[in-house]
Formats: C-alpha cells, structure tokens, sequence
C-alpha cells in the first residue's frame, strides 16, 4: 500500500500525554487494582488514614496529657504546712494536692470527673517518697487525704497506647500485602509459582477451534494421542518427546493450540509466562519452577505451558558482559526438571517464543524440548477459516464474502482477522445496521493497514490536488505493469498518523516468490507518486519520503541478497551478524563482509537502477497524462475512488 504524506515534516503529530512514573498507590495513571472495601461497601480511602491518625494525637494532647508538672515533695509538704494544700489524692503513682475541700467525683475515671465547684483549683503533684511522717503531718492541718484506684484509668491507657496502634498497623500491613500481592511481589510468597491451573475436563477449547495452522495440529495429534492413551506407545517401548517448543510469529495461536491439546486430552492445563518466574530475588525464580514441576507431578497426567519461554531461556554461553544470575539460575533449575521427570508419566511441557535463535542450546537438545513446531502465518484457505470460526457469534449480511475478505488480508495472522471481524461488527453498530455488511469488513481492513480517517483535518486545495495527482499517479503505474496486485481502492482521505492518501493495493492470491521484473515492477508502481507530481506541477514535494524508502530497500536487496547485479551476479553482499567473540548464537552485531569499492559499488548501483525505473515511469504517465488528469479530477470530486469504478476509467479510455 502507497500512502502519501506519511513522512511529511510539517505535519502534526499528536503529542503523547505524560502521565509521569507509574506508582501503585494513586497518580501516575499505572495500572487500575481492585478497590478494598474491607467493611462491605466502605472504599478504603488513604484520608481516612490521614483523620485517624490526627483523632488520636488530639485526643492524646486534649485528654491523656492534661497533667501538672510535679514539684518537689519537701516543696509538697512545705504547701501542705502553710495550708495552701486542703486535700491530697492518693495514687501508686503520684500524690496530687488541690487547693479546695471539694471532692470530684470517685466513682468515674479520673480522666472524666468533673469538681463540683465551678471555681478554679490548683493542682500540686509530686512523686510519692516512703514517708511516714506524712500522714501525721496531713491529720495536724486537717488535709482531707484519700486513695483512688487507676484500674479504670490503665484499661483506656493500654487501649489507646497499645491495642489501637497495634490493630491500625495490621490493618495498614493487610492492606499493603494485599496491593503487593496484586502486582505479584509478595514477599511471603515469593517462592511460589503464580501459574494459572484449569482443571481437568475444565479446558473447552478444541482443535476444531483452531485453523489456519492444520500442519501443526497434525504434529500436536500425536502428543494428545499419548495423553489419551500412553500403554500402545510404551508397550513398543516408544517415548513421547518432553517438551514441544511452538515457534512462530506474534499472534498466530500459539496459547490456543496449547490450551486446544490440553482440552482434547482431556487432562489439567498449567499455562505461566517466562517473565512470571523472575523476580528481583536471586533465586525466586529457581523455587518457582521447583513449586510448579512438584504440583505438575501430584496432578499425574498434566501439561505445562511456559509462554514467552525467551525470558528465561537466553543462551549463556559467552556471555562476557556478565550474566543475569537470577536467569540463569532459573533456566538451570528448568533444565535440571526436564531431566528429572520420567517421560512415560503424562507430564508434557510446551513452550512458546517468537525468538528460538537466542534461546540456549540446552533447551534445545535431545531430551529436553525435542520437537519444535512452527506456527506461521496462515495462508488465503486458513485466513478464510479464521474469519468463519470469528464470526459464527457475529449477525452478517448474506452478501458477505469471507473469502474475498481474506483475499484481502494476506499476512495477518489469526489476532489480526479476529480484530478485523470484531472492528467490523463495532462499524456496523456505529452505522444503526442490525447485520454486518461486506463494507463494514473494507473499512476494518483499511483501519488496521492504514490507521483511522480523519475527515476533519483541513488541507488546502493545492496540497489536495498535490495528494490526488500522487496517488492517481502510484495507481495507474499498477494498471500498466504486467502481473502488478489490482488496485483495490484510491483515496486522498487523510488517516492515521501522516498519510494524506493512499493507494490500496490486495494480492488476487499468496506469494512466496518473485521475478527480477516483479520487483522492479514494485519500485515503479512506488516511484509513480512522484513522477506523477513532477510532471504535473513541474516540482516534487516531501510526500514520497515513505515511497522512496520502501523503493531503495527493494533496490538495495536485488543486488545485496538476491544477486540481481550486473557486476556480482549471484554473489550474495550481506552484512551477516556475529556475537561478540564472533559466537553466532549470541545478539547479532552486524558487520560488512566485502571492500569499501563493493559498498560504493552498491550505493551507485542503486541510484542508477532507481533513476533508471524513475525515468520510464515518467514517459510512461506522459504517454498517458489526459487519463492521470481524468482520474484525478474525479479523485479530488468523489475523495475515494474503489476498484470498479478505476477500471471502468482505465478501460475506457
């Protein structure tokens, strides 16, 4: 697909809102955890804490340190001699002297009593001293003296010094567990694997609900086989493979065809990600897989599913830089359980990865993952399927042609299609339509390769001719060029990020392999854009950025990688990659196997050969420029033009 406009520096780009570090307790926009409601409906809210905490030193301040300094007890006794005290309250702790006879009240605690007079008192206390001379010295000057019993008074002081901040910091502890435990860093619980375990018989998917990948179904069959019944492989004295690694691209179904063998075997189904193992802990990680291995072998006949298997399996071997040691000690505990179960019990590990070349041999040798299963790209029959299994739940049209649909999506994968019937059906929705129409399913195809329309941008009326001139142009070089895909549809409706218009091209069916003159067949249906607007308006703008980049990658690959150079023909000019003591199996830095002259060799090769196609393509639209004006007239009058009514243009003229 040409788009216009999709490198173009003046246009705006939407600016991504920060939304600052990602922190799990408010702000930073992380991820949404559970609301708490401890007490039924009651949200736990961080203020109340805030208030609780506030109440207490109040209450504390207010009633619990409302206490007179002491004074000296010679100074104590001296205020008794010269009548200033009239009576003395007795505790085990002090000895408190008021200036008045009157008496509070005895039977409250003495936090809550309250003097019968309303004059104010002064208050002396002093720290008791084993004086027997005292009590002699209070009978002479007629001081009213009595004990008072604190049992009251110790009940509130334990409850509020020690039973109410003991319960607000469990209460506090509970609640942090529970959000840590929430994003998986519990640490009482670190040695613990976090897979998820279905049940037996619990798994519904099927390999009916699976397509698009019937090959490796075919080579699952036989490990759901031995599952069902182990005793015709063992009594031969065959052993089925411990562990099958599912390879393949982001999205074609790997998950679903573990969980499709799990569900036709009929047995439990532990599924963990690599990444679920490691944790900030050395040694976590190594405990996880002692836990998992140990349920797997009580369920008996299970299968395990290690998804992202990369995370933890990268190769270690001179790894120079130093190593992560959690990883590794995770991925040597891994090893060591796939040698220690025995093959005849029913325990089955599959793996996933979209990257099996950094994985570590280990991994790979006999013994451990001993089968590897690709999982690619569905072809035309299996996208149709895909689209048929989607959308069984989904009200069409009876004008609906699913194959035409997967005509038109050649290299999506299964999440693409799903995407696609579901984009679709919200389409329909949006129009008021109870059924979803072939149309809904164009527009859902264009969303996903081109990105979204936006009619309200504003362009001025020269840059819109400037878009229609271009893409009439990218559409009529595909008319002419023998064995070129069929334009499916022209537009100079902005979408996405930076396109201002697109010409749409679909394959009539999958390609594997192509010409030196399909390729070059490519790089002109490319270069029509601008040759388009250079012979129209005499200049050419920033909208081909995208057109020439894609048009000097596939010039730069006919002689690099597929030999089609007059000076190195057959001779492959790659840069290859090599680890860093030249180990292939490490993260490949690239580097040039051939001379500098080669390089300048290629360099003006491709300009030459680019220029060349540039040029033909020019005389090719003048040879043509009334049907280039006619269609893009009627482009900048309709907006959109599709496949039949091109054609009828192209034919007619």
């Amino acid at each position: 697909m040409a788009e216009y406009g999709s490198e173009d520096p003046q246009e705006d780009k939407p600016k991504q809102k920060n939304t600052g570090p990602q922190f799990p307790f408010g702000g930073g926009g992380g991820p949404k955890l559970p609301d708490f409601k401890p007490f039924g409906g009651w949200k736990f809210s961080i203020i109340y804490v805030v208030i609780l905490i506030i109440g207490l030193s109040l209450f504390n301040f207010v009633f619990l340190n409302r206490v007179n300094p002491t004074i000296d007890f010679s100074e104590f006794k001296a205020k008794i001699t010269t009548g200033e005290i009239k009576r003395v309250e007795i505790t085990d702790s002090y000895f408190t002297g008021y200036s008045s006879l009157a008496r509070k009240e005895t039977n409250q605690s003495p936090m809550f009593r309250t003097p019968y007079t309303p004059v104010p008192e002064a208050v002396y206390r002093t720290v008791p001293i084993n004086d027997p001379d005292l009590i002699k010295l209070m009978d002479e000057k007629n001081v009213a003296y009595y004990a008072v019993s604190r049992e009251g008074s110790t009940v509130l002081n334990i409850i509020f010094s020690w039973v109410l901040p003991i319960a607000f910091f469990i209460f506090i502890w509970r609640f942090l567990m529970k959000r840590i435990g929430n994003m998986g860093g519990n640490v009482l619980s670190v040695g613990q694997n976090k897979a998820i375990i279905v049940a037996e018989g619990d798994v519904k998917t099927r390999f009916i609900d699976v397509a698009g990948v019937d090959e490796a179904k075919e080579e699952l069959v036989e490990v759901v086989d031995f599952l069902k019944a182990p005793k015709k492989y063992t009594d031969i004295g065959g052993k089925i493979p411990k562990g099958v690694l599912l390879v393949g691209p982001p999205g074609t179904g790997k998950t679903l065809l573990a969980r499709a063998v799990a569900g036709e075997a009929g047995v439990s189904f532990f599924r963990i990600s690599g990444a679920e193992f490691v944790e900030m802990f050395v040694g976590v990680g190594a405990a996880r897989v002692r836990d998992l291995f140990k349920q797997a072998r009580e369920k008996g006949r299970c299968i395990i599913f290690i998804d992202e298997l990369d995370a933890i399996g990268k190769s270690r071997i001179n790894n120079i830089a130093g190593g992560n040691d959690e990883r590794e000690q995770t991925l040597n505990q891994l090893l060591v359980e796939m040698d220690g179960f025995d093959a005849t019990a029913g325990l089955i590990i599959l793996a996933a990865t979209n990257r099996p070349d950094v994985l570590d041999p280990a991994l790979l040798r006999p013994g451990r993952f001993d089968r590897q299963v690709l999982v690619d790209r569905p072809d035309l029959i299996g996208r149709e399927a895909i689209l048929r299994i989607h959308s069984k739940t989904v009200k069409l049209s009876p004008e609906v042609d699913l194959a035409s649909v997967a005509r038109g999506t050649s290299g999506f994968v299964g999440a693409d299609l799903a995407n696609i019937v579901n984009e679709a059906a919200l389409l329909a929705v949006r129009a008021g339509r109870q059924v979803v129409m072939q149309a809904d399913f164009g527009e859902a195809i264009e969303k996903t390769v081109a990105g979204l329309q936006k009619k309200t941008r504003v362009i001025k009326p020269e840059e819109r001719r400037i878009v229609a001139y271009h893409e009439t142009g990218h559409a009529l070089i595909a008319a002419f060029t023998p064995n070129s895909d069929p334009v499916q549809k022209i537009s100079i409706v902005p979408r996405g990020f930076g396109a201002l218009g697109y010409t749409l091209q679909m394959p009539v069916e999958d390609r594997y392999l192509m010409t030196e003159a399909e390729l070059l067949g490519k790089i002109d249906v490319l270069l029509g854009g601008r040759a388009a607007e250079e012979l129209i308006f005499g200049e050419i703008s920033t909208g081909a950025a995208n057109d020439l980049t894609r048009a000097t990658d596939i010039a730069r690959k006919m002689i690099t990688e597929y030999g089609m150079s007059s000076r190195f023909k057959n001779v492959a000019l790659t840069q290859r990659g090599t680890g860093m003591m030249g180990n292939p199996i490490q993260e490949p830095s690239f580097q040039r196997e051939y001379s500098e002259a080669t390089q300048q060799y290629i360099d003006e090769e491709i300009a030459h050969n680019v220029e060349k196609q540039y040029g033909a393509v020019k005389i090719k639209l003048e040879q043509n420029r009334p049907l280039l004006e006619k269609v893009a007239a009627l482009l900048l009058e309709k907006e959109t033009l599709d496949e039949k009514e091109f054609k009828e243009l192209v034919k007619g003229d």
